[in-house]
């Protein structure tokens, strides 16, 4: 039974998938906080208003309102690289570091790819 389960866990990681969506909706309503709550208000201080949705208005046209959800998205993408992205790589760099670990470059698949690679090198150093 227990070795059933934990097939069933290192198959898919479904736990590691469960609880990134619920932090990643967690954190989704943090950063909409901070965006509507903090950024905005102080954008709404330099524009006058809180948000863009009667900038550009003609008839049914609402550039404005386009403008907001598009700040908003820049800025929740921002949040996300800098809270997220950024320290997650820069501990897996560190940890790769502390094993030992390097990237190895990509072999090309192409044998063509590697002759002309060589012939490349060889006029290279033919040249110097």
């Amino acid at each position: 039974m227990l070795q059933g389960f934990k097939d069933f866990i290192m198959k898919g990681n479904v736990v590691d998938l469960a609880v990134a969506v619920v932090m990643g909706g967690a954190f989704g309503a943090v950063v909409t906080a901070l965006v509507d709550k903090i950024i905005m208000p102080l954008i709404s201080m330099l524009v006058g208003s809180p948000n863009f949705d009667q900038f550009l208005v003609f008839g049914q046209v609402q550039i404005g309102a386009f403008l907001t959800a598009l700040v908003n998205f820049l800025l929740v993408a921002l949040a996300i690289y800098f809270v997220i992205v950024l320290p997650m790589n820069k501990a897996i760099e560190r940890r790769n570091a502390r094993l030992g670990i390097t990237e190895e470059e990509e072999a090309p698949a192409d044998p063509n790819t590697v002759l002309l690679t060589e012939i490349r090198d060889a006029l290279k150093g033919r040249a110097n």
